[in-house]
């Protein structure tokens, strides 16, 4: 029993010690403009920095949407690493704009948020089309795509449980003469 008992503790050991660190979705760590800025004029571009790759795919997207609801981001976003872009038209009323975003984390699940700027002084940008931001997506080619889906661990927890549980009936069992 004594066998059994230290084959499932090394199995389960070695299943909590591999498994936790990949299972953890993106988190953003910065973005410039920065979270809360009151800015005169209004970025060129929107650049958001992960704790974490970002996995290539057309479900990465920046949308930037103005005190009206319009939508001022226009153009392909770029990936590099964990750090994602796209280009902004140039402004137009003063008032808080609002960015959203939506990427592949590391570990091939979606991850989304929004945060919001402030423009102190109206400029003379108009808005981009309305369809303009759907779909916007790239991969620069610099992307890992490290990320290793949840059925991959599953299984290798399976496939650990039943080695631990053979090795124990096996080494368990009595020799009979």
């Amino acid at each position: 029993m004594r066998k059994v008992l230290t084959v499932l503790g090394v199995a389960v050991a070695a299943l909590l010690a591999t498994a936790t660190p990949a299972l953890a979705h993106n988190v953003l760590i910065s973005t410039d403009p920065a979270k809360d800025a009151r800015l005169d004029t209004g970025p060129a571009r929107i650049t958001l920095t992960f704790d974490a790759p970002i996995q290539g795919g057309d479900i990465n997207q920046v949308s930037v949407l103005g005190p009206d609801k319009s939508q001022w981001a226009e153009g392909t976003v770029d990936i590099e690493s964990n750090k994602i872009s796209a280009p902004v038209r140039p402004l137009g009323p003063a008032g808080t704009y609002t960015v959203g975003y939506r990427i592949l984390s590391a570990d091939g699940h979606p991850v989304e948020g929004e945060y919001s700027f402030t423009l102190t002084k109206a400029g003379n940008g108009t808005p981009a089309t309305a369809g303009a931001a759907k779909g916007v997506a790239a991969d620069s080619g610099n992307s890992s795509g490290g990320g290793v889906p949840v059925w991959v661990w599953v299984l290798g927890a399976v496939v650990l449980l039943a080695i631990g549980l053979t090795l124990a009936l096996r080494t368990g069992r009595e020799k009979t003469e």
